[in-house]
């Protein structure tokens, strides 16, 4: 028959220094637990928390020891009481709960279930100036200002990082109902930091680490869908999809390239696609047009300058395109319109990447990916010597001809619709569609100003436009005498005298373009005369950039 206990829940047990039982009570009177708590006690040094396993359950121990005796104080548990788990798990319990209520980082209050004080732990007695043990028995509200721990005990609801000033002093606290059987028993009030710059402290540093987090969120968003550029160009003929075909064989090289093609076929679309697909994507593309390069600032402005250089020179110096250009692309606009002195001053830096300031002796060096572009025949201008034939060699290791509009026709319809949805959102036009009849009306045209021109008509119809859609007869003359333009052909007969006399109904596309050079040249002349040579003036009258009209001026001094 087994051996049964009675159901005492708790007992107490004194040994002498030899071992024996001096004093035995509740379990302490049980043979097995004397034995198991004689075993224990030369592991005590002075007191101790331990568990131990009576009859199936859990019970918490705690032992003191002492010169002459050692005390034992045995209480059993439930199973699933966590406290009892802890305590038969950890070995330092003891000092764990004894930190718990004397950390003097986190002092701790405790009230019973009307609202008197428990306990509090020393460093919050020596805080409020008191003796060890002298609140105890008192109403919290009496011993504590500004405390609602009362209320706690009355409402049973947490506070969770509140502020409460205390003798002056600002601390951000918790105050937690204590719940026995359904019921609340007490609270605990305790001190999460002194002083609330600790929380805002903690709080920018959480916020930091999340911009930290967001900002490699973004960075490797923009790694996945980073833009090629290639997108960009617009367009399924043949010709742009050999076009987008080379680009991505040749960007990952680390060679020149030149790009050549007539002005408005998006030579600096290409030139970005080379760029963003390279190794070097990762600094902005450094780009210089060399027909807007006045001749007494282009040597400084491509190589930069040394402090005192010239008169007007910055004190510091500054950095040249090309020295800005080091670890990414150089974009060298309208190569065909440099001037030969400085097409020799190139050489060099181009062979080596070595270079000097303007009014400088010390070397630097540049390391930078050419990309070159023009719409000048290179090759007629070699013949003529306006262009070196070993700058050409240099430039052109690889060379991709960006075709004209007039051999991609087919490439209209989607070139529009990408124009005016851009159109739309950056001007907020309610164009948004295009009539059938206009892709064949712009079709049957051959756009000597290629894809600029087309989208420079494109938004003009969107704006004289009174609906949503665009029609034939929203294309309108354009505002400077003498340019090209897409109106609509008259439907009017000719005059009977022109048809007498066997004249032509239209000039001829060679005698249109005559006219047209003509005429913009009168007018470049009449508007510089005007504003006694001031380029930058006469640009802004007749509606170009300055960079067109250097452009201009120097065919016009070439043509005479």
């Amino acid at each position: 028959m087994s051996e049964t206990h009675d159901p005492v829940e708790a007992g107490l047990l004194v040994l002498d220094g030899q071992s024996n039982v001096r004093f035995q009570s509740g379990l302490g009177v049980r043979a097995d637990v004397q034995e198991r708590l004689k075993g224990l006690r030369g592991q005590l040094k002075a007191r101790r928390l331990f568990g131990i396993e009576l009859d199936g359950a859990r019970c918490t121990v705690l032992g003191w020891r002492g010169a002459d005796a050692t005390l034992f104080l045995v209480h059993r548990g439930q199973r699933e009481d966590t406290l009892l788990d802890f305590i038969g798990s950890v070995d330092f319990a003891y000092s764990i709960l004894n930190h718990l209520v004397s950390s003097p980082y986190e002092g701790m209050t405790v009230v019973d279930h009307e609202a008197k004080v428990r306990f509090i732990s020393p460093v919050h007695e020596g805080f409020f100036r008191l003796g060890t043990g002298e609140a105890a028995g008192k109403p919290v509200t009496e011993v504590i200002e500004n405390t609602r721990l009362h209320e706690i005990v009355r409402t049973g609801k947490a506070e969770i990082g509140r502020v409460q000033q205390m003798r002056g002093v600002t601390r951000v606290v918790s105050r937690i109902p204590i719940v026995e059987g359904g019921a609340v028993v007490g609270a605990i009030g305790q001190v999460m930091f002194k002083a609330p710059e600790q929380l805002q402290q903690l709080s920018l540093e959480v916020n930091r680490l999340r911009d930290e987090i967001a900002q490699y969120k973004r960075e490797l968003t923009g790694l996945r869908t980073r833009s090629t550029g290639i997108e960009q160009i617009i367009g399924t003929s043949d010709a742009i999809r050999q076009l987008k075909a080379d680009i991505a064989k040749v960007a990952p090289l680390d060679v020149p390239v030149l790009l050549i093609g007539e002005s408005g076929t998006g030579k600096e679309l290409v030139a970005n696609a080379l760029h963003s697909l390279s190794a070097r994507h990762g600094r902005p593309m450094v780009m210089v047009n060399s027909a807007a390069l006045p001749a007494s600032l282009a040597e400084s402005e491509l190589f930069g300058y040394e402090p005192g250089a010239f008169t007007g020179a910055e004190r510091k110096g500054r950095k040249g395109k090309f020295e800005s250009a080091h670890k990414s692309t150089l974009f060298l606009d309208e190569v065909g319109d440099m001037p030969l002195d400085l097409q020799v001053k190139l050489l060099r830096i181009l062979q080596d990447g070595v270079f000097e300031r303007v009014g400088g002796e010390q070397q630097r060096f540049s390391d930078f990916r050419l990309v070159s572009a023009t719409n000048r025949d290179l090759g007629q201008m070699i013949q003529s010597e306006k262009f070196r034939l070993d700058l050409y060699y240099r430039i052109s290791p690889v060379t991709l001809r960006l075709p004209p509009l007039r051999e991609r026709l087919e490439d209209i319809p989607a070139i529009v619709q990408g124009f005016l949805a851009g159109l739309s959102s950056r001007n907020r036009s309610n164009v948004r569609f295009v009539d059938d009849k206009v892709y064949g009306y712009l079709q049957s045209l051959k756009w000597p100003g290629n894809v600029r021109q087309l989208l420079h008509e494109v938004e003009r119809a969107a704006i004289f436009s009174d609906g949503t859609t665009i029609r034939v007869e929203d294309f309108r003359p354009s505002a400077l005498p003498g340019m090209p333009s897409v109106v609509p052909a008259p439907t009017v007969a000719p005059e009977p005298a022109a048809v007498a006399s066997g004249a032509a109904p239209s000039a001829s596309g060679a005698d249109m373009r005559s006219t047209v050079e003509n005429v913009e040249e009168s007018l470049i002349r009449d508007a510089l005369k005007r504003h006694d040579g001031n380029k930058k003036r006469a640009a802004e009258e007749l509606g170009i950039s300055r960079s067109y009209l250097y452009k201009r001026l120097r065919l016009i001094e070439e043509q005479a």
